[in-house]
């Protein structure tokens, strides 16, 4: 199995240290808003991911963090809480809107078919252990106090900038964060903010005799070591968290346990809308449910998503949505074919096929490869069975046998076309297609499909 590095810009080969423990971390949400179709994107990159390893043999454990404290409006040091932002927005506590939204995003992973985390971690389980982890920061000296929190001095570990190929000497001060006038360098960043006089923050725990919360960083970072321990195989997030957070998550755990945190970083890119970067103030976001209301399945969306490769920026739209849409229909129909025709097949299913469109995933995730494989070779039941496990689409679950009632009308109409009796036989095409069926008449006599 092979997979690009973010780390060393490479395509490498990949084995873990224990094939029956295949450690990996996924950056999960902040949960302060309904996750729209951008956000979901990388998760259902990650789910491919997971079921590939499972296919290669391997029995990966992914731990997944649900961001509901610290994350702060600039993704930096400065604005406002995200989730007091949303509970303000809301009328509603803090806590009530982290649950409320974690609730949903578990949901929409479910809607989507993806596994479920072997573990959800929310970063306030964890307040202990970021204390902790700070503590032993300011202990080995790569830490500062001033009015505003604690910082990581980031001029205190040599390497700090090699995993972003981050050019510091050039970084001017707000030109990657808005620069507070008390850091010593523009790069440092924030391990625990200390509430200021007036500054409304419910969630708020003492530390150091003054109540603060934790930067956004010091999560990820107290969450692996615990849950995990360094070096973890894998750790997937998007090509934004590159340069900020993934920069200062391995800053502060190699700082912290002087060992390799991830021995691979996988990192997918962004999706737009239309032409344009998703925004909730242009109004071009999409969730799950508006999709649903114009008719699509979540999984329809899944096959888009999956249509495309992670390491690609990607432009979403309606009418790819329709394409994708028709791809699985044609695909729970061949499904459908194969059933029916399972005792006497038209083709066999070359012998190599559930080898090739496995050697596809594991060359990077080729999911758009192995998507080509299955459009342009027939597929017996067993293969679509692979194909539905490794990808989850619901072909099967979305493709039901008929009923009894519309195998009768079926035969009936085969008998009235005997007898020529057209009138009778579309009168019954009729009423299955009020059924969502439709029926092809073939050498080995009529073979139903789904209309959508």
């Amino acid at each position: 199995m092979k997979l690009y590095n973010s780390a060393t810009k490479k395509l490498q080969k990949f084995t873990p240290q224990d094939p029956d423990h295949v450690k990996i971390y996924t950056c999960g949400p902040t949960v302060y808003d309904y996750v729209h179709v951008g956000n979901l994107t990388s998760y259902i990159y990650w789910d491919l991911l997971l079921r590939t390893l499972q296919a290669t043999g391997y029995q990966p454990y992914r731990v997944l963090n649900l961001t509901d404290v610290g994350h702060l409006t600039s993704d930096a040091d400065q604005g406002e809480d995200k989730i007091e932002k949303g509970a303000k927005k809301l009328g509603r506590t803090v806590w009530e809107v982290a649950e409320h939204y974690s609730t949903y995003f578990l949901q929409k992973m479910s809607d989507l078919n993806l596994l479920p985390p072997d573990k959800i971690a929310k970063a306030t389980d964890y307040i202990p252990a970021s204390i902790e982890l700070i503590d032993l920061l300011t202990a080995k000296g790569f830490t500062y106090e001033i009015n505003d929190g604690i910082y990581f001095d980031t001029s205190k570990l040599p390497e700090y900038a090699d995993f972003a190929r981050l050019d510091l000497e050039h970084i001017q001060a707000g030109a990657r964060v808005e620069f507070n006038s008390e850091k010593r360098h523009a790069s440092d960043f924030a391990l625990w903010k200390f509430i200021q006089p007036g500054e409304d923050h419910a969630m708020r725990w003492n530390y150091k005799g003054r109540n603060g919360y934790p930067g956004w960083h010091i999560e990820c970072s107290s969450i692996i070591h615990q849950e995990l321990g360094e070096p973890i195989d894998i750790h997937t997030g998007g090509i934004d968290h590159i340069p900020v957070h993934h920069t200062n998550e391995i800053a502060q755990s190699q700082a912290a346990f002087g060992q390799t945190l991830s021995r691979f970083w996988l990192h997918c890119n962004f999706i737009t809308i239309d032409g344009q970067k998703i925004s909730k103030s242009l109004g071009n976001t999409y969730t799950l449910e508006q999709l649903q209301e114009q008719g699509f399945s979540p999984l329809d969306f899944k096959l888009w998503v999956l249509q495309g490769h992670y390491q690609t920026a990607r432009n979403f739209s309606i009418n790819d949505l329709a394409s994708a849409k028709a791809r699985r229909l044609s695909w729970r129909n061949r499904l459908a074919e194969a059933r029916q025709l399972q005792d006497h097949p038209a083709e066999s299913t070359p012998l190599d096929l559930e080898h090739n469109i496995l050697a596809a995933l594991q060359d990077n995730l080729n999911s758009a490869l192995a998507f080509s494989l299955i459009d342009t070779n027939y597929v017996d039941l067993k293969t679509w069975q692979f194909i539905d496990q490794l990808f989850a689409l619901g072909l099967f679950s979305d493709s039901p046998d008929i009923t009894p009632a519309q195998e009768q009308l079926i035969s009936t109409r085969e008998h009235a076309r005997a007898q020529k009796d057209f009138a009778t036989a579309d009168s019954i095409r009729d009423q299955l297609q009020a059924q969502n069926l439709t029926v092809l008449d073939t050498p080995h006599g009529p073979i139903w499909q789904y209309l959508k």
